[in-house]
């Protein structure tokens, strides 16, 4: 299994506190903000629910 390259590429305003507060759980504060994540069932579902603020590579 590979690895997760996040990237946050759209900012937070007008969001949801949920989709907020699951982009800090993978590491997002602001945008530009990158981070390397397991490639797991939880990752892949935190992406999903924030598929659109997102860029994501593989590491």
């Amino acid at each position: 299994m590979a690895d997760y390259r996040i990237k946050l590429i759209k900012g937070f305003q007008g969001r949801k506190d949920d989709q907020i507060a699951t982009a800090h759980s993978l590491g997002l504060r602001k945008i530009g903000d990158v981070t390397i994540q397991p490639d797991n069932e939880a990752t892949k579902g935190k992406i999903a629910k924030i598929a659109h603020l997102i860029e994501v590579t593989e590491a």
